[in-house]
């Protein structure tokens, strides 16, 4: 019989003893009164790119979906199983979400199975695959750009598919009807693994653009 990972039960030790001991009242207002955060974080999954450890969020300040390449689908209602759908529906009807944040990040895998499905050990006729082909012809411009390097046609899809998943977020009639009464505001983000830095979406233009902090 398999133990539960040791390092796992490390870490919730010094959890309990450091950050919930500060918290605690916290958490308890939490449990008796529920979750009340402004910003939804749609994140990509790597284990690198932590948008709680990221923006320094206590507990309960952010509601954060990740899944591979923080993707954002269509809108479409129908009789399949949208687990992000899901979660945007829960935010912004349930929640009442002021922001969404659709943050990716530098070396990202998904995006690089998307640039060069052959690279990737993953049967493109499961999951991964056709989860990906969500980029479809995008990857493929970027991919036979012959005047790029492939560190650059990485970034630069990296970049683009935020731009695509906001895209598809506002396919969302309450998103789209929100964003408009200006009840919600939607944004985009990329993570650099490497250096840490944080470039944001300028909403007019598209560029990614270093913030001011």
């Amino acid at each position: 019989m398999h133990r539960f990972p040791s390092h796992l039960l490390a870490g919730y030790s010094n959890f309990m003893a450091g950050l919930y001991a500060r918290e605690e009242n916290h958490y308890r207002s939490l449990a008796k009164d529920g979750q009340n955060p402004t910003t939804m974080i749609i994140a990509c999954c790597d284990s690198r790119a932590a948008p709680e450890t990221i923006f320094d969020a206590g507990p309960g300040e952010l509601f954060v979906l990740r899944n591979v390449a923080n993707l954002v689908p269509l809108y479409a209602p129908d009789a399949g199983q949208h687990g992000t759908s899901a979660a945007i529906e829960f935010a912004v009807k349930a929640l009442g979400i002021k922001n969404i944040v659709v943050m990716g990040h530098g070396r990202c895998g998904g995006i690089k199975a998307a640039l060069d499905p052959d690279s990737s050990p993953l049967d493109a006729g499961d999951f991964i695959g056709k989860w990906m082909a969500m980029l479809g012809p995008v990857s493929a411009q970027v991919a036979t750009n012959s005047w790029m390097t492939a560190a650059e046609r990485q970034t630069a899809l990296e970049r683009i598919s935020i731009r695509n998943s906001i895209g598809n977020l506002r396919t969302f009639p309450y998103v789209a009807d929100m964003e408009t009464d200006g009840k919600l505001a939607v944004h985009g983000a990329w993570f650099d693994i490497s250096t840490g830095e944080l470039w944001v979406m300028d909403n007019d233009s598209g560029d990614f653009i270093r913030p001011e902090v």
